[in-house]
């Protein structure tokens, strides 16, 4: 296949349980780079978010991230598209979810922004050790959410909620389900992640390509969630991990192996590399 940029989901698809990168996932993604194949992380996670050890691969410079609402050159330090959701919007999404038993966060400039009533209480709302290390990472602490967002006047890029209540989960998602003006997706069984119309990791993808010049068919799009759908539609070629969804995995082109059975090197190993497994 002449695929020029690989788009990789990071949480369920090229991290493991454990939230790490395998070296033979590593030494996959470092054969692509060195064939002159753009490895592109596209995730729900800000940039801060993405882990050290995949940031620091000779080669990754470009990122999607919280889900498309922002493509960037690492490298360089720069954005180079946003799709955000407007300080307004965002604010009356905050004032509306804030009455649920719900954890919320929206990110601003890369970064959660989050109080000490949800910091304190994170594992009522069924976050794993390691998704709680990632929360406490990536999240400032302010005394009051709302507030802050009011005060910094700056758009979102994206609304994380995390429930620790099912029932609570799919009647709030009902009602946000009901707006025009805003996408609603999931990337774990107890979450939901709002976002601006056109913020996708399909569209991302398809942005970030133009700018350096790729044709959409020369992308592939690797992913297991909700929020990756979108990618693998757009994609020139798209994989769902063994792990995935059952729509995801009946939408895909390829279905690989799971994410603790290392399917992402295993897919762009016979797919791209056309090396023996």
């Amino acid at each position: 296949m002449d695929i020029k940029l690989i788009a990789i989901d990071l949480d369920g698809t090229l991290l493991n349980s454990r939230k790490g990168l395998s070296e033979y996932n590593r030494e996959t993604l470092i054969s692509c780079i060195q064939k002159g194949i753009h490895i592109v992380p596209c995730t729900g996670r800000t940039v801060d978010g993405i882990p050290d050890e995949v940031k620091e691969i000779p080669g990754i410079r470009y990122a999607i991230t919280t889900n498309g609402a922002v493509v960037e050159d690492m490298k360089e330090n720069t954005v180079i598209d946003t799709r955000l959701l407007s300080c307004d919007l965002a604010l009356k999404i905050l004032r509306f979810v804030d009455p649920y038993h719900v954890m919320y966060d929206p990110y601003i400039d890369r970064r959660g922004i989050s109080e000490a009533r949800f910091m304190d209480r994170l594992s009522e709302f069924v976050l794993t050790p390691e998704l709680q290390k990632l929360v406490h990472n990536t999240r400032d602490v302010y005394p009051d959410i709302i507030e802050f967002v009011e005060m910094t006047n700056k758009p979102v890029e994206k609304i994380n909620l995390f429930f620790g209540d099912m029932e609570e989960r799919a009647k709030l998602r009902a009602e946000l389900d009901k707006r025009s003006d805003i996408i609603v997706t999931s990337s774990i069984s107890n979450n939901l992640e709002i976002n601006a119309l056109g913020a996708t990791k399909g569209d991302g993808i398809l942005r970030l390509a133009s700018h350096l010049g790729i044709s959409p068919g020369q992308t592939m799009g690797i992913g297991d969630g909700e929020n990756d759908f979108s990618m693998i539609l757009k994609a020139g070629v798209g994989v769902a991990m063994k792990n995935g969804s059952k729509e995801l995995i009946e939408a895909a082109d390829y279905v690989t192996g799971t994410n603790d059975e290392d399917g992402v090197a295993s897919v762009i190993r016979k797919l791209v590399l056309g090396m023996k497994l």
